[in-house]
């Protein structure tokens, strides 16, 4: 059954911590990007936790872990989008690595927890 508190799960707690990063990071990216990689950027990042969130709140393990799938692609499209990042000199290979071993950490454990809900 579903019902879940998200903030006491460690994938939303982790997912809101890099949200932060991201948000701190994007605000030394050049002006003109405001509108473009700034903004996708965070949306996809706070979209992260957003979809833990919402799903925790659904009634069936079944809606969660829908929900779940969508921050596993949202980690996947802040990758794509940090890489352009990297290739446009916005961030460095450092931050790059740090912010990418960081997803990878939150995608495995948004797979674990996901495996562990019964999709009834």
């Amino acid at each position: 059954m579903g019902m879940h508190n998200f903030r006491e799960l460690k994938i939303w707690q982790r997912s809101i911590d890099l949200a932060e990063t991201v948000y701190k990071i994007t605000s030394d990216f050049p002006k003109e990007e405001k509108y473009g990689l700034i903004s996708q950027l965070r949306r996809c990042s706070v979209s992260v936790p957003s979809n833990i969130s919402e799903g925790a709140g659904r009634a069936t393990n079944k809606q969660f872990r829908y929900f779940l799938e969508i921050s596993m692609g949202s980690c996947n499209e802040l990758q794509t989008q940090l890489e352009l990042s990297f290739r446009l000199n916005f961030i460095s290979k450092d931050v790059l690595d740090k912010l990418n071993d960081e997803i990878l950490q939150i995608y495995k454990m948004i797979i674990v927890f996901y495996n562990s809900l019964n999709s009834e």
